[in-house]
């Protein structure tokens, strides 16, 4: 009988909410015993539904996060309990910090792995501060950065910080127990939402800052919006990117205005400034067609195109209706499967219904903790990374697959990032916005998701080239790609080519949409994702159009595909073979909005878009306070802190009132709370405002500028911002990972590798020697420089 991967491994899940839950998720349905511990009252989300529905049992959110999982009702220090933990593979915790709880689990248990997932980290000046999704997302500059200057910042909807968190624990998680299978040594990990969300949603606009030279005197506001981007169409909404500008001139040709080709409209800085100019030469031109016209139209020209959907019209997809994406949960309602899928690996794990309440209580066996595996392993033994002595071939470019591959290496793989001259990584063409020579080493995006990578250039459109790459795959452990299907096919590098020349190498490619269905060679970025899947649905302002989230759908994508390659070394442990992982963008885009999908089909609700309120706490806003840009971000979760609030404000008569003593009377009154409360911000010190609010209990922060993260105090606390020496952009405060080991002291421990860099040093690792190696170079075949520069 074929078994699931993780078939054997025991998760103690003591977590509430989304971040904990989805990262044991992610265990359970690759086949981990997951045993999820409540209090008595239970995991709040049992009770929960963004649309507010009405239902009895369990809510859909809380079956989807916890399926196939087992439960118990208990608590740290009940006998039952502790052996439970004392015997587990791995603990996922969210209590409050400083708690002390999972550390001391770790302490006492050196084989335990134990993952802590709080707002802001176990300690730093903010780690005990009342916080929501939201104001976490406001003070790490990830809603300071999004939307129109002439309108107020806006935060990404749908509880994305969580999500997001979530799917960054994966990898960290999984590859840490798997060194402790084979060493007998654990790991503790503290993740903090806020860090997740200062890498994944700022687009790194602290260290672009500051490769401009930093500084406080800014022109402008730290937001803007893109442009194209979602556009009005006859029938509906249509999302387009142009990262590039072939993907530019593919667009204005769309729309019939071949004379914007060659003029400042091509810049993105400038479509940007001046949007309503744009708007008035792009809208009547999508707005006299369907969005089906729009998006033939822009395919036919390459142009990543997408139809903006909401929790109901996404199921109406045809790509995912021809790859059966959406499954149905025991609950009776539909949600996405897995990103992942994994051939030749162990069987997936068929769905069972989430636990009722105490329903696995006393019946939880006991188990033995299995020998390390490794030879003579040493739990005492300086500890090395998880992922030490793993060599992976990395092809891929842009965000999506470099941060799955910059993952891998941050964990401590030797990952070989392959580029040619010819076609470097997408993300080091945005680097001419410097204006320097070397003007593709100045990509900040580049720079900041690259780190500690070696870099080949390899002309693969040549015998040679492509000569040299099978040599490096077959010496490695795990090969990622994220090319179009189609790049990739030309090469030759189809999974039977792969495994005859490596039978151990775990094969993994992300692509955009998929390698079946109707929109398998459509190119994808993470802007397309965001709005096919729902999640531009529920960004942005109620009075304008959808908008992107500008980011989290990349990173989202990466740590899905890096964690379904771990995935594949796991199996490749239990079997001695590689597999064939294919981790799908999109689908790891649909994994993190999935709760729009199930509002939809559970109850019939289509969530959506409310500017800065949500779903989550009412009142929720950005209220402007004495002087410039100087944003107060504000959530209400419950009734006592609206009652705290009420105490800070002076009690005013307007506050004060009866029917906002619950979530549905302030939800009624909400446009005449924040009447008030604009009012009572614009006399207040924006840092005097915060401290009285998180003083008395109240979730506030300030909505601070990503262009200056690197100094918010509990980031500098956390280490989250590591100074690095990159040889042509010279020391930067560049950001490690979002999470702490107890084991690692800084994450990064190289730059982001110039064109290149490496390529001596790795093809005389190959066995060229040095004569060899300047043939190539006279040949074309490698190089440190753009063709034609």
């Amino acid at each position: 009988m074929q078994v699931s991967i993780l078939d054997g491994l025991r998760v103690v899940d003591f977590s509430a909410g989304v971040a904990g839950p989805y990262v044991a998720k992610l265990l359970a349905d690759a086949g981990a015993d997951v045993v999820k511990v409540e209090r008595p009252e239970g995991d709040p989300v049992r009770r929960w539904s963004a649309t507010r529905a009405e239902f009895e049992g369990d809510s859909a959110l809380f079956q989807l996060l916890n399926a196939s999982k087992r439960g118990v009702v208990g608590a740290p220090g009940e006998p039952d309990i502790e052996e439970m933990v004392a015997t587990a593979d791995a603990v996922v915790e969210s209590f409050p910090a400083g708690a002390g709880i999972g550390r001391a689990w770790a302490d006492r248990h050196p084989r335990l792995v134990v993952l802590s997932v709080t707002p802001y980290g176990q300690d730093g000046p903010l780690a005990s501060h009342p916080a929501t999704e939201y104001t976490v997302q406001a003070q790490c500059g990830a809603i300071a950065c999004r939307g129109r200057p002439d309108q107020p910042p806006i935060h990404a909807g749908g509880g994305i910080a969580d999500w997001t968190a979530g799917a960054y624990a994966g990898p960290a998680v999984l590859s840490a127990v798997l060194r402790a299978r084979r060493t007998g040594r654990g790991e503790y990990i503290d993740l903090a939402v806020a860090d997740t969300m200062g890498i994944a949603a700022t687009t790194f606009s602290d260290l672009a800052h500051c490769m401009r030279g930093g500084g406080r005197a800014f022109e402008r506001a730290a937001r803007s919006v893109e442009a194209p981007s979602i556009e009005p169409a006859l029938d509906g909404w249509v999302g387009f990117n142009t990262n590039t500008a072939l993907q530019y001139q593919g667009f204005v040709l769309m729309i019939e205005r071949p004379d914007l080709i060659d003029t400042e409209w091509s810049q993105i800085g400038e479509r940007a400034g001046r949007l309503d100019e744009w708007n008035a030469m792009v809208h009547p031109w999508t707005s006299r067609h369907t969005v089906a016209e729009i998006i033939q139209a822009a395919s036919d020209l390459r142009v990543p195109v997408a139809e903006v959907n909401d929790g109901r019209t996404v199921l109406d997809n045809e790509q995912f209706a021809a790859r059966g994406v959406f499954v149905r949960n025991p609950g009776g309602f539909l949600q996405p499967r897995p990103p992942y899928s994994i051939a030749g690996g162990g069987a997936p794990r068929p769905a069972a219904p989430a636990p009722k309440l105490g329903e696995h209580t006393g019946a939880i066996e006991a188990r033995p903790l299995p020998e390390p595996s490794g030879a003579g392993a040493d739990p005492d033994a300086a500890p090395e990374l998880p992922l030490a002595g793993i060599r992976v071939v990395d092809l891929t470019g842009w965000w999506a697959g470099p941060s799955a591959t910059g993952a891998l290496a941050m964990l401590g793989a030797d990952v070989i990032h392959i580029e040619s001259t010819g076609h470097p990584d997408g993300m080091r063409m945005t680097g001419f916005v410097f204006g320097t020579e070397d003007w593709w080493e100045w990509s900040s995006m580049f720079v900041a998701i690259n780190h500690n990578k070696r870099d080949l250039t390899l002309d693969l459109d040549t015998e040679a080239g492509m000569d040299l790459l099978w040599r490096l795959i077959e010496g490695a452990d795990v090969v990622v790609e994220n090319f179009s299907p189609r790049v990739v096919e030309k090469w030759g590098l189809s999974w039977e080519a792969v495994s005859a020349r490596n039978p151990r190498a775990v094969f993994t490619r992300m692509p955009a949409f998929g390698l079946s269905g109707p929109w398998r060679d459509r190119v994808g970025f993470a802007q397309t994702m965001e709005q096919l899947t729902g999640m531009a649905w529920v960004t942005g302002h109620r009075h304008d159009q959808p908008r992107i989230m500008r980011g989290p759908c990349d990173p989202i994508a990466g740590m899905h595909g890096a964690y379904a390659a771990i995935l594949g070394l796991a199996e490749r442990e239990r079997t001695g073979w590689g597999v064939f992982v294919e981790s799908t963008m999109v689908e790891a885009a649909l994994n993190c909005s999935a709760e729009q999908i199930v509002e939809y089909t559970a109850y019939g609700n289509v969530m959506e878009r409310a500017g800065n309120r949500g779903p989550y706490a009412a009142p929720q806003g950005l209220y402007p306070c004495r002087g410039h840009e100087q944003w107060l971000a504000l959530a209400v979760a419950d009734d006592e802190q609206w009652l705290a609030l009420v105490e800070v404000l002076g009690s005013p008569e307007w506050a004060d009132r009866p029917e906002y003593a619950t979530d549905a009377g302030r939800r009624e009154g909400h446009d005449a709370i924040d009447e008030g409360l604009y009012a009572w911000a614009a006399e207040q010190d924006l840092d005097d405002a915060v401290d009285r609010l998180v003083g008395a209990g109240v979730p506030a922060a300030p909505a601070w500028d990503p262009r200056l993260q690197h100094e918010n105090p509990q980031h500098a606390h956390r280490g989250l911002f590591e100074m690095v020496e990159h040889p042509a952009v010279g020391t930067h405060p560049m950001p490690g990972m979002p999470y702490r080991f107890a084991s690692v002291d800084r994450w990064i421990t190289s730059p982001s590798p110039t064109l290149g860099r490496h390529n001596h040093e790795i093809l005389s690792e190959l066995g060229l020697s040095a004569d060899e190696i300047a043939a190539l170079e006279a040949e074309g075949v490698i190089g440190t420089r753009p063709k034609g520069l």
